[in-house]
């Protein structure tokens, strides 16, 4: 099975429906804007997700094609925000939405997804169920931003910002932030397949534990290629966790816990510091690679994998099933 295939025929299958919705009510402008964020590409796994999971509890892919949708346009529109908060100019190698039409355009674009993904809600069967799931996964996702934010060591000056900011984080702190800000819409894409496929519970439940584990090892991936990642094949610009003062960065974490005291006064100085440099960044990186936290980051988003499989036990046996396996497998291979 050629994976990466699989997974863009599944999750290409929203395109022309998240276009559909996009364009109700929309000026050829104004659609120009929208259009920009779905169009710059993307891998398209939690759509994929949403359908596979549909079809491992023997529904038909073309039910789930307006819940796959909605979790596809949650995840842009939380992209939209997230470079609006980060101020980031580079998304999947091309301009953000900010960088390219500005914060004001890049807000209403924001706002007009929102709405499309409730469209795609009322259009999904068991719509009430689907709009439950994606009210609860659009709040728990900006609870997570907001903890995302408030580890930032500094970058923002906001009273509220300076009064909660996180100066020492755990590990458990760290989880509690991933499973809200990035597992959640995993969780939701499988639950909403499942759901849409009128899987028993059982198996709707096993589903959606894949999901917020295979989100898991997802955003942890997302922290180690942040270090160690080609920004080709990644798409984004490597160290940009510590260019944004994050702490939040489970492999950052695992250094900081290993090096030594001189050291962590450094490593905090930097996080710290209103202005980081290049070389700031190449220092910090160095440092990380010196330690094992780079295979201790790994162990644990392998660790989501192996859970996130052993949920599939209860489903099945199929060629979806055997699909998602293959996916959460992706997941921790990935370059991108």
């Amino acid at each position: 099975m050629d994976l990466s295939k699989e997974i863009a025929s599944k999750g290409r299958l929203v395109d022309d429906f998240m276009l559909e919705l996009l364009k109700i009510c929309t000026s050829d402008e104004l659609y120009e804007i929208l259009v920009h964020q779905v169009a710059s590409g993307g891998k398209r796994v939690r759509p994929a997700l949403a359908i596979l999971s549909c079809e491992a509890v023997g529904g038909n892919s073309e039910l789930a094609i307006p819940a796959a949708a909605g979790v596809e346009l949650i995840h842009n529109y939380t992209l939209i925000f997230d470079d609006i908060i980060d101020r980031s100019e580079l998304r999947r190698s091309l301009p953000t939405v900010r960088a390219k039409y500005g914060d004001v355009m890049a807000v209403l674009a924001g706002m007009h997804y929102r709405e499309a993904v409730f469209e795609a809600a009322i259009r999904s069967p068991k719509s009430r169920k689907i709009e439950k799931i994606f009210s609860v996964a659009l709040k728990r996702i900006i609870e997570g931003e907001r903890l995302d934010v408030l580890f930032e060591q500094a970058g923002r000056e906001s009273e509220y910002i300076k009064k909660m900011r996180r100066t020492s984080i755990s590990e458990k702190d760290y989880l509690e932030m991933v499973e809200a800000k990035t597992a959640v819409l995993f969780e939701a894409s499988c639950k909403a397949g499942g759901i849409v496929g009128n899987g028993p519970r059982t198996q709707v439940d096993a589903l959606s534990k894949f999901g917020r584990n295979c989100g898991m090892a997802f955003q942890i991936k997302d922290d180690i290629l942040d270090i160690v990642g080609d920004s080709g094949d990644f798409g984004k610009e490597v160290g940009k966790d510590i260019k944004e003062h994050k702490l939040g960065n489970l492999a950052l974490l695992r250094a900081l816990a290993e090096v030594s005291d001189n050291d962590r006064e450094k490593l905090t100085a930097i996080l710290k510091s209103p202005f980081i440099r290049d070389s700031d960044v190449k220092k910090t990186i160095k440092t990380i690679l010196l330690k094992d936290a780079i295979e201790c980051a790994y162990k644990k988003s392998r660790s989501f994998i192996a859970t996130a499989k052993s949920n599939l036990d209860r489903i099945p046996p199929s060629k979806a099933k055997h699909t998602l396996v293959c996916i959460a497998d992706f997941i921790i291979e990935r370059k991108f």
